[in-house]
């Protein structure tokens, strides 16, 4: 009986995101546009470092326009359905959160389900990029990576869920996170367009054991590009446990977001 009152409450969230983009239709066309100049002007990016540059450390511009375009999927995926989760300071620093305790759902849930302005126009220009990239890279397209390219989309989202997910609740301590949130930002958005053997090996380490970006789309694209060892121990064979990582991480994030929210005392609203 819950879960089947959750998801009307998630059908409702979806209903009221999509009239609210009808609704403001040219707030919608210049968020796309950005989007699509955004995400274009990267790739654009790495193709003009990759033409001074015949690879770097192996990876030609084939290989990391592959490499890029599995991480924009898996973060579009979770900008789709979980981006909301990041508005949790806001609620916090205007005194709106109280509100979500008190109603008869999880808490959390009810914060995925904030309703927005969420629409999955990025989804859908990262699964275009996807399939473009897959073909100009030569990627061997078989059941294989048919059924585990899906299961690599959610786990990198839900890594993206988990480091969002860490972010908010350290608002419950410091009410006020946009610098952290902004540093997460970067590192993901830097360090994930190229491949994770050009840092050090202490960078390296961080982004593949403490915050797993590299499970987004390094050690993926490493594994369907038939690519050596990492350099960090780990066989080509890693790249398939990003599911399984996606899961194990959000899993200790929402525990810390537990222990966060019990010990939230308001912010004196």
């Amino acid at each position: 009986m819950r879960w089947r009152r959750m998801a009307g409450v998630y059908r409702q969230y979806w209903r009221i995101n999509i009239l609210t983009t009808l609704e403001y239709r040219e707030n919608f066309v210049v968020w796309f546009a950005f989007t699509f100049v955004y995400h274009g002007s990267s790739i654009a990016a790495l193709w003009i470092v990759l033409s001074r540059f015949p690879s770097m450390n192996g990876w030609s511009f084939r290989d990391m326009a592959f490499l890029y375009a599995l991480w924009m999927v898996a973060h579009a995926l979770h900008n789709t359905l979980f981006s909301t989760v990041g508005e949790v300071p806001d609620h916090i620093r205007n005194g709106e959160f109280d509100r979500l305790l008190v109603r008869p759902l999880d808490t959390l849930f009810q914060a995925i389900a904030t309703p927005g302005q969420v629409f999955p126009d990025e989804l859908v220009l990262a699964i275009v990029t996807f399939v473009a990239a897959t073909i100009y890279a030569g990627v061997h397209v078989d059941a294989m990576f048919l059924t585990f390219i899906p299961l690599i989309f959610i786990g990198g989202a839900l890594i993206d869920l988990g480091i969002n997910l860490i972010i908010s609740t350290a608002a419950f301590w410091f009410v006020k996170v946009d610098a952290l949130r902004w540093i997460f930002v970067q590192l993901e958005q830097e360090f994930t367009r190229y491949p994770v053997t050009i840092y050090t090996r202490g960078v390296r380490f961080v982004l593949t054991f403490v915050f797993p970006f590299a499970f987004m789309n390094y050690f993926p694209a490493r594994y369907f590009l038939h690519k050596g060892m990492s350099g960090l121990g780990l066989p080509p064979v890693a790249g398939l446990l990003t599911p399984a990582i996606g899961i194990v991480f959000v899993a200790l994030a929402y525990v810390f977001w537990r222990f966060g929210l019990n010990r939230y005392q308001g912010v004196g609203h």
